[in-house]
């Protein structure tokens, strides 16, 4: 009985022991996982842009005058040559008592003028065929030699002033004429009839396309040069896009663009035409004063793919500034700068090609970045020859083959040799 308490005793203590050792022993430091993919890798530049037209067409009141309201809407197709507005003359100002009299007394006056000019054209035209008489008299009488030559002489030089008399009253009484015009002109709205419709000028679209704005909807009067309303062809769309001068001379023309963040199902593709060569300042929203340049791209989708945008609409850009094929690729967020002092680690033992690479990797400059990779049970800190980064993803030049798993965001525990573990989700 006593050598079986002793054994139930020592069992127990073993018992105890292995829990405790199990309790106090310890755990896998949980991580994240992700694989090392072989694929394109781009560096793109990030930035948000707006849509516009490439041609904007402001119709304008070419002439003072009377506007009919206008029935298009925002929206609305036009065509070419099409009416959009009618502009008519305008009303004339109201006259008060005083005015009234002084048109009507300056319209008698030129009824008299006229009647006085009518007079002397009368008197001219009578010296003028008395003159002529004279003249074929004398002129008679000189063929017979009962008179001397500088009696016709003196004749034919008063008719000729007859002449010039009667061209001179005429003159005078066709002016009289027009001053008389003049004074009804002013007279006329006072006259019945005098609010009949004058002819009306209709304004047309210079182009097919669009009404992006009606500028002025209700009828009423405008001065020249009033604009009315705008269009546009929704089908000739540019991105401007405004970057900083520093990533702006990485972006060139001929660049491709990559266009997400617009709304749509799918990715657009567009093409930078130009770079403005002037730059300017724009404050950011943290009050960094910061110099930006403008950058125009050309959407080079079809049209059906992107028919939903319209002018103003904001869209988000990558701009593709290098573009390499068949790399490794890590996520960003797994490659992190290396600790001073860190050893170079190769991967596991049995992989030869990633020994091959770490030590190419280590046959240029010293690296400067590594990542942690995952055996199965470790963690082992590998260096690697960073090619270049982007949002994204990191090009791995060297110290890693495809296939291969590394930690994503290392927790602040993990280190070389330490036991880890894939975290659950």
């Amino acid at each position: 009985m006593k050598h079986k308490t002793w054994a139930v005793a020592t069992l127990a203590g073993v018992a105890l022991v292995a829990v405790l050792s199990w309790a106090f022993a310890p755990r896998p430091v949980e991580v994240e996982l992700a694989p090392v993919v072989q694929g394109t890798f781009e560096i793109t530049v990030d930035e948000y842009g707006k849509t516009r037209l490439a041609e904007r067409y402001t119709v304008s009141a070419p002439l003072a005058g009377r506007l009919a309201r206008i029935t298009l809407r925002e929206g609305d197709e036009v065509q070419a040559g099409s009416g959009v507005a009618t502009l008519a003359p305008v009303l004339p100002s109201l006259l008060d008592d005083r005015a009234r009299r002084e048109l009507r007394a300056r319209d008698a006056a030129a009824q008299d003028n006229l009647e006085r000019a009518a007079a002397r054209r009368e008197r001219a035209q009578l010296a003028h065929a008395q003159a002529g008489v004279e003249l074929r008299r004398s002129e008679q009488l000189a063929r017979q030699g009962f008179i001397a030559p500088t009696r016709l002489d003196a004749d034919r030089l008063a008719a000729q002033v007859a002449q010039r008399e009667l061209e001179a009253a005429d003159a005078e009484w066709r002016m009289a004429g027009h001053e008389r015009e003049q004074a009804q002109a002013a007279l006329a709205p006072l006259q019945p009839g005098a609010g009949a419709a004058a002819p009306a000028v209709v304004l047309r679209a210079p182009v097919a396309g669009r009404v992006l704005r009606v500028l002025q909807a209700s009828e009423g009067a405008v001065a020249p040069g009033t604009p009315l309303l705008e269009l546009g062809d929704t089908g000739r769309l540019e991105i401007v896009a405004e970057l900083l001068t520093s990533d702006a001379l990485a972006a060139w023309p001929g660049r491709a663009v990559r266009i997400d963040r617009w709304g749509g199902p799918a990715e657009l593709a567009g093409r930078v035409r130009a770079v403005e060569p002037s730059a300017f300042t724009k404050v950011s929203a943290l009050g960094v004063e910061e110099q930006r340049v403008r950058v125009l791209i050309d959407l080079t989708s079809p049209r059906e793919a992107w028919q939903a945008l319209g002018d103003g609409y904001r869209v988000g850009l990558r701009i593709v500034t290098l573009t390499q094929a068949d790399v490794l690729q890590v996520p960003v967020s797994a490659v992190f700068p290396l600790p001073s002092g860190a050893l170079p680690r190769e991967g596991p033992a049995e992989d030869a090609g990633v020994a091959l690479a770490t030590q190419a990797a280590l046959a240029g400059p010293p690296p400067t970045h590594a990542v942690f990779a995952f055996d199965g049970r470790r963690a082992r800190l590998v260096t690697v020859a960073l090619g270049g980064r982007n949002g994204r993803m990191a090009w791995i030049r060297g110290g890693l083959a495809a296939g291969q798993t590394v930690i994503v965001y290392p927790p602040a525990g993990v280190r070389d040799g330490i036991r880890v573990a894939p975290r659950q989700v």
